[in-house]
């Protein structure tokens, strides 16, 4: 049994992951974290991150940036290992957590959907064949109208793998109505959507002479991220110090 200490407990995120655990038999959530008083749970829940007392095999966070700092603070000096799900960290803060990755296992991606990242494999794949055969390449990305950034993390995530297939070769276009010119074949195109209560969908186009190929992904809740910290939260239990991503989830 891999226990579990659930950093923003009382989140959407953090409930959602809660009852996850519930129907998993090899895990359990002992403990809970959150700045908010949480009742009716069946694990302890501390205000102050300090203050945790439970023996765990590894923490789970889907907070906020400015808590990262206690987050690892508390893991390393707890020697436990972190799944670490909160974005829109500082230069200062992903420093630190370099230098915390050298002290003990630390699990950070852009996106905890398993599908998202067996769909990085198959982009680079794709990338290879297609991209020597003259296809263009573009990603469309579309997000519930409450989200803050455009393009999204996974949309660049998606970008770099391709990327990567291919020696860096191509540059990134995000806006093409300030310049009236045809399209370069070394770029990849970034489209944004925003509207309604899309969860998250990410579609990358390989577009060639008379055909096109389509790789899609469609997030029907945020279940699929919640899943996707659970079996990263087994993967890196009992790991050696270093930085992981959900890539080495997936490849097990």
């Amino acid at each position: 049994m891999i226990r579990i200490i659930m950093h923003g407990c009382n989140g959407r995120m953090g409930q959602m992951i809660s009852d996850i655990c519930k129907e998993e038999e090899e895990v359990k959530i002992v403990a809970g974290i959150d700045v908010a008083e949480v009742q009716n749970l069946s694990y302890p829940v501390f205000t102050d991150i300090t203050k945790c007392d439970v023996k765990a095999d590894v923490m789970i966070d889907f907070s906020t940036a400015k808590a990262a700092d206690a987050v690892l603070d508390y893991c390393v000096e707890k020697q436990l290992p972190l799944v670490f799900c909160t974005t829109g960290l500082s230069d200062e803060q992903l420093k630190k957590m370099d230098l915390a990755s050298e002290k003990i296992p630390i699990l950070k991606s852009a996106n905890m959907s398993l599908g998202i990242n067996i769909l990085f494999e198959l982009l680079q794949r794709a990338a290879k064949v297609l991209a020597a055969a003259g296809f263009d390449i573009e990603i469309v990305e579309k997000h519930h109208n409450q989200k803050l950034d455009a393009p999204s993390g996974t949309a660049l995530a998606l970008a770099d793998a391709v990327n990567d297939a291919l020696n860096g070769a191509y540059e990134y276009t995000f806006d093409r109505s300030t310049e009236r010119k045809k399209r370069e074949s070394s770029e990849i195109g970034i489209s944004s959507v925003r509207g309604g209560t899309i969860v998250g969908e990410h579609e990358v186009i390989f577009a060639g002479k008379d055909e096109v190929i389509e790789l899609k992904h469609t997030a029907y809740s945020r279940a699929v991220f919640g899943k996707g910290a659970v079996e990263a939260a087994k993967f890196i239990s009992g790991k050696a110090a270093g930085y992981y991503d959900m890539q080495k989830v997936v490849e097990r």
